[in-house]
């Protein structure tokens, strides 16, 4: 991970009214003679009769914004082919039957009257910790405020102790649980912090549960580190002290390590203010990591301007950006990650602006941002739903920002985020016959089943998920990649 960091630069189209780019109907395949091409593939799971087939295609071959956060690509009575791990062909049932070489061994699903959507893209989630913290949020409902019972010794604070005390081992059996809900609800790809070891053993002991996780679990984990999450007790009186350790010790190891992709920080007043997160991100940037950062959360510090400076890959939270922010950020090509779970979990009556950001031509993302403080979910479904109803985005507008904009988010988008031939074959299947459907109806699982690298993971809550056979029997797959 030596040397300077490769990054992407979108170039965003501008706000609605300025240009029209819809995804077009399309063939199934990619190739100029597609039926050689696929027939020459083994397909081993075919998924049909789709009533809505959201395969999340368009010709903007960047985050979505504005008007085309509403660009679906449905298709009725769709199919999709798939060969081991990757989607071979997407379009109307009889066009991908017609074409694809089915044989005795090739498994199928019937999804009348079903919708099938990509899986979802967390793309800011802590799931690596010891304790929940129910306690604080009892103590949050009599009126204390987040930064008061963090002050008191809770908060991230508390995480940290308990993670301290505990293994690895004891940590990956601890999190395999929450990763199988995720997988549950539909998620196939999370971004996944450390940020509650804060010292050089304790976090890279996080990052090696990571990368252990991504191993045995289906769901794919994007390593993001976090040390700078908080001021650990010990330097409480030397903050300073803290950070040199961060930039001189831990950056390095992680790096030389390759234990992280990304580096992030929680960059808000109190913890890390704008000076101290530029030297920490510029260090960890000459590391070759990619940047993200916790911004303008709980007041408008300018995390998002500085994100915008350093060429972050996204800026998170926003609850409290202002209009130079959102500028800034478009201007520099980073994209906007809100987390309604977390003010959700807080009872905050401040929620991130996205109408304005959509207006404004800014791409935006959704996640759980689960973690045991202040957002504990491990739904995508009730995102989705938050987002709609918390902060006016439409069924369409929440669907992309949690997946095709997620991945763009992780900078996983030719690999996930839309269901098109070539990327990964992570797929849902949900018990509604319209997308609207999804965030409309809260607080249930409405999965049919999940398909993760062309396994089919059938429902665990007791839906319908039996419809395999046609042409196979039963596709359902353990755990481990």
């Amino acid at each position: 991970m030596e040397g300077t960091a490769a990054r992407v630069v979108y170039n965003f189209p501008g706000p609605p009214g300025q240009g029209t780019l819809r995804a077009q109907p399309y063939s199934a395949f990619s190739s100029a003679d597609p039926s050689k091409e696929v027939k020459m593939e083994s397909i081993s799971l075919v998924i049909q009769n789709a009533r809505q087939l959201l395969t999340l295609r368009s010709d903007q071959k960047c985050p979505r914004t504005g008007e085309h956060l509403e660009d679906l690509g449905i298709i009725e009575d769709g199919a999709v082919a798939i060969s081991g791990s990757k989607i071979v062909a997407v379009g109307k049932t009889k066009e991908v039957l017609d074409q694809v070489n089915i044989t005795k061994k090739t498994k199928a699903i019937d999804a009348k009257d079903k919708v099938v959507l990509p899986g979802f893209v967390d793309c800011h989630t802590h799931p690596v910790f010891a304790n929940t913290r129910e306690d604080e949020f009892e103590m949050r409902i009599k009126g204390k405020t987040y930064q008061e019972i963090a002050a008191s010794g809770g908060g991230i604070k508390s995480s940290v102790k308990n993670l301290r005390s505990k293994s690895k081992e004891e940590l990956i059996q601890l999190a395999i649980p929450r990763l199988d809900r995720m997988l549950s609800y539909g998620t196939t790809t999370i971004e996944a912090k450390s940020g509650y070891g804060l010292s050089l053993e304790d976090e890279i002991k996080m990052l090696e549960v990571i990368k252990e996780l991504n191993k045995i679990h289906p769901i794919d984990l994007i390593p993001t580190f976090l040390g700078a999450h908080e001021i650990p007790e010990e330097y409480k009186n030397n903050r300073k002290e803290y950070i040199k350790l961060i930039i001189e010790k831990m950056i390095p190891e992680v790096a030389k390590r390759k234990l992280a992709i990304f580096c992030d920080i929680f960059c808000e007043k109190g913890v890390f203010d704008i000076e101290e997160s530029r030297e920490i991100l510029m260090a960890a940037k000459n590391h070759g990591f990619k940047l993200k950062l916790h911004a303008d959360q709980l007041s408008a510090l300018g995390g998002s301007k500085l994100a915008a400076e350093l060429g972050a890959i996204s800026a998170d939270h926003l609850e409290f950006v202002d209009d130079e922010g959102i500028e800034k950020m478009k201007e520099s090509g980073v994209i906007g990650v809100l987390l309604p779970g977390a003010c959700f979990g807080l009872g905050m009556r401040e929620y991130p602006p996205a109408r304005k950001m959509i207006e404004k031509g800014l791409p935006v993302a959704l996640a759980t941002d689960f973690n045991p403080g202040s957002s504990m979910t491990e739904s995508m479904p009730m995102i989705l739903s938050l987002a709609c109803l918390m902060m006016r985005m439409t069924p369409a507008e929440a669907i992309v920002a949690s997946t095709i904009n997620s991945a763009y988010a992780v900078d996983k988008a030719s690999d996930v985020g839309s269901t098109e031939v070539g990327k990964k074959a992570d797929l849902v299947i949900w018990n509604v016959q319209n997308y609207k459907e999804i965030p409309y109806h809260f607080g249930v699982n409405l999965v049919d089943r999940v398909i993760k690298d062309g396994t089919v993971f059938p429902s665990s809550h007791g839906g319908e998920g039996k419809r395999v056979s046609a042409v196979g029997g039963s596709a359902s797959g353990g755990r481990g990649k």
